[in-house]
């Protein structure tokens, strides 16, 4: 991307997999809008509740855990309480050991639809050993669930 180019919105046909998540009284700021650093937790829950839901996560007995390694968000409309947002996910980059979702936060259009892109983002999961913390393979059934929502 070239310094003067500023991302674009992506429709909702972008993505694979949503969560709804509801915004809460404490994400506003002073400005009236929903903080930025919510949108890193809508980042977070959306992909965790995906993977668990799957049964790709199991984040008590798991030996497996992500990392964020790095992380990315560009705005485009203000969200704020007490809106509803739909987070949604795609898979961009799957590696032996990492993997790099997408996400668009999707807003409700005049007729309650959740078609409005108020913000996509992105950040790396790096796969490690709970215990070492050292890089480990994707385990084969995370795999299969990250293919389902892989853009390749």
């Amino acid at each position: 991307m070239k310094p003067d180019e500023r991302p674009a919105p992506e429709p909702r046909s972008a993505y694979f997999q949503f969560q709804r998540i509801a915004t809460r009284w404490a994400d506003n700021d002073v400005y009236g809008h929903v903080n930025n650093v919510v949108y890193y937790a809508w980042f977070d829950t959306a992909v965790n509740t995906y993977l668990i839901e799957q049964g790709a996560l199991d984040i008590h007995q798991g030996t497996t855990i992500g990392l964020v390694i790095e992380t990315h968000c560009n705005y485009f409309a203000p969200v704020s309480f007490p809106e509803s947002v739909e987070i949604g996910i795609r898979v961009a980059k799957l590696g032996q050991s990492s993997v790099r979702y997408e996400l668009g936060v999707f807003t409700a259009d005049v007729h309650g639809q959740y078609t409005v892109c108020a913000a996509k983002g992105h950040f790396i999961h790096v796969y490690v050993d709970k215990a070492s913390r050292r890089p480990v393979q994707l385990p084969l059934n995370l795999q299969a669930v990250l293919e389902k929502i892989n853009l390749i």
